[in-house]
């Protein structure tokens, strides 16, 4: 199984362009893109099957990561207010990149409408062979993501060096 995208529900699609690819340095594979509510399409029937007959239509972008994994943004017509972590419900709480430059992901974060949630942290401070370090942030709707040093199995490896 590889991962292929993750969608990511935003306030204002040409904010949110920004924010991807200047603040993370997502490349755009289709820029902000205007879908109906119709049933003559297969996208068209996708879309209300997945939202909802009376959805309204959205807006979306498709963006990519340096090593492949899609981004989709959506912004709906009938938009809601900026998303506040609700650790009560169920379902999917953040997503991660990786880089080397901590210091400048964070200052673009910033820079272009979104928060640093806490200070950057290594995970196994007691081991110096160990450099794994990890960041909580936010773009400028509320989505929480994390930003890594090293691979997801270099982190979590016991046998990492």
């Amino acid at each position: 199984m590889k991962m292929n995208h993750v969608g990511i529900m935003v306030g204002d699609m040409d904010k949110a362009v920004e924010f991807y690819t200047k603040a993370l340095e997502l490349k755009i594979v289709m820029n902000n893109t205007k879908v109906l509510e119709e049933r003559e399409t297969a996208i068209g029937k996708m879309c209300i099957a997945v939202f909802g007959e009376g959805f309204k239509g959205f807006n979306i972008a498709h963006l990519v990561t340096t090593d492949g994994i899609g981004v989709e943004l959506f912004e709906m017509k009938d938009r809601q207010e900026r998303h506040e972590v609700d650790f009560t419900r169920l379902g999917i709480f953040h997503f991660c990149l990786q880089s080397d430059d901590f210091q400048s992901v964070i200052e673009r974060t910033v820079k272009f409408g979104g928060k640093v949630r806490m200070d950057i942290m290594r995970y196994h401070p007691e081991d110096d062979s160990k450099q794994a370090k990890m960041v909580y942030l936010e773009d400028p709707f509320g989505n929480l993501f994390e930003l890594y040093s090293h691979s997801y199995e270099e982190t979590y490896a016991t046998d990492y060096e």
